[in-house]
């Protein structure tokens, strides 16, 4: 293990928050420099555990208490080969994921947990100071060709996997920039660009081939992609959006969450001027509790929004876990994002029942009652209604699963009940050659299960062209959360 008496001698630290008012100045990452030798000292927190429950939280499985120890022990250039060993992309999970290996942490069982997550970004941030990452360039060729459609977290993984393997590989890409949600729908203050690009340039120099502005089914039709193509992966995300069909629904200023957050993430990048959908000045009202939810909140704040609130129909969540989500599960509790610390308010318990707009037609307020959840169904609160100013509304409930129109009719492959793309063990759909990863096969997820499907999805790709599998699988289709 690492210290002996790490976790009895350190408590938790995590890097501050840069403050409220200078951060909302830019769309920086928020957090402050967080000192190597105050990291060596969180990962000696780790007790290298006999059973690293840490392992079951996260899907990738992760060498998390091995890279722990090489840390603290100061050989980084080794944590960073550990860390590469499962995750193709730390730099992704180190911002954007939940961290459920914390929350599987076994010194969380009655402590704080370990600072896993903070301790994976600095250990990729630091290889790629000191040059540590560098292309993988396949020794030898297969001569076959694989088609990714889609370079979200989990196109991007089997991508990487499927050409290191000796595959040619071309990933398209209907957004005028490579990365899915990477690109478009994560707010820069939550992870900045310049992540994503470096790995791209790696991935370039290994072979990989990318193809921007196609939209596979109109551009380029399933016929040519499957002649063209030994093999092909669907790795389109969970696209189609919940909406929120009633009165007053097409009043002007409604948007959806995905309506909003590219155009501001163009202005973060300097693509774009200004964002159509601005939050400036506006009353801004974001209806859905989550992540999502969270980035329209954050961003209002940087447009300069006049007050920003997030609903939510469920209750508050409580503050610490409950008998409901016991360890090691991932639990349902109140937490405070750094787009949240920022300002506005979090309301609960609440239903939007109606749209209400000016003379204009665009919308001036929402109409809403307090809920209360009995028997599974939310009833109305007799004589709680009220009305919530807003001009600008922004609706972040969540996804249906995957587009269905134009690349999945046209190839005919099979959809379970709640639309994804049915596979097999191997990531297989009912078509042939044709492989599906990530949310478009599982639904909505986290991006560190994204990242897990695209490297088992490669998996079996690689063993449908060769007749042999050389590459990892962790997890299979039909793997859940723990939680």
């Amino acid at each position: 293990m690492a210290d002996p008496k790490g976790f009895l001698t350190t408590t938790r630290e995590e890097p501050k928050r840069r403050p409220v008012d200078l951060r909302l100045m830019d769309w920086r990452e928020v957090y402050e420099d967080f000192a190597s030798t105050k990291l060596e000292k969180q990962a000696g927190r780790c007790m290298d555990c006999g059973i690293p429950f840490c392992h079951q939280g996260c899907p990738l499985g992760n060498l998390i208490p091995e890279w722990n120890t090489l840390v603290w022990r100061e050989d980084w250039q080794q944590a960073a080969d550990r860390l590469h060993a499962t995750n193709n992309f730390p730099e992704f999970t180190g911002t954007l994921c939940p961290a459920p290996c914390e929350t599987a942490c076994v010194l969380g069982i009655n402590d704080d947990p370990v600072s896993i997550k903070r301790v994976e970004i600095s250990i990729i941030d630091r290889a790629f100071e000191e040059g540590w990452v560098t292309p993988q360039v396949p020794v030898t060729k297969t001569g076959k060709k694989v088609a990714v459609v889609g370079s979200g977290p989990s196109g991007l993984a089997a991508a990487q996997q499927l050409t290191r393997a000796g595959h040619s590989v071309v990933v398209y890409e209907r957004a005028d920039k490579i990365g899915g949600l990477l690109r478009y729908g994560i707010p820069e203050f939550k992870m900045e660009k310049f992540r994503l690009d470096r790995r791209l340039d790696q991935m370039r120099a290994e072979g990989t081939e990318f193809r921007t502005s196609v939209n596979v089914g109109v551009d380029v039709t399933v016929e040519q992609l499957q002649s063209d193509h030994d093999a092909v992966v669907l790795a389109g995300g969970a696209t189609a959006w919940r909406d929120l069909p009633i009165e007053g629904r097409s009043a002007e200023g409604i948007y959806q969450a995905m309506e909003f957050l590219p155009p501001a993430n163009r202005v973060a990048s300097g693509d774009l001027e200004e964002s159509p959908y601005s939050a400036k000045g506006l009353d801004v009202v974001v209806i859905g509790g989550g992540d999502t939810g969270a980035d329209c909140v954050g961003t209002s704040h940087r447009q300069g929004a006049k007050s920003v609130t997030q609903l939510e129909i469920m209750p508050k969540p409580p503050e610490s876990r409950s008998e409901a989500h016991p360890w090691p599960t991932y639990p349902m509790i109140y937490r405070v994002t750094s787009a949240h610390e920022e300002g506005g308010e979090r309301l609960y318990s609440v239903n939007t029942q109606e749209f209400l707009s000016d003379e204009d037609g665009r919308v001036r307020a929402l109409k809403l009652v307090e809920v209360r959840n009995e028997g599974g169904k939310f009833v109305p609160v007799e004589g709680t209604e009220t009305e919530l100013p807003a001009q600008l509304v922004l609706l972040a409930m969540g996804f249906l699963g995957p587009q269905r129109e134009g690349l999945l009719t046209d190839l005919g492959v099979e959809l379970d009940q709640r639309g994804n793309v049915v596979r097999d063990k191997n990531f297989q759909t009912t078509v042939d050659n044709v492989f599906v990863a990530g949310d478009m096969g599982r639904g909505q997820s986290l991006i560190v299960w994204a990242i897990a499907e695209g490297r088992s999805c490669a998996a079996g790709v690689d063993a449908f062209l060769t007749g042999r599998g050389v590459l990892p699988a962790p997890i299979a289709p039909t793997d859940r959360p723990i939680s």
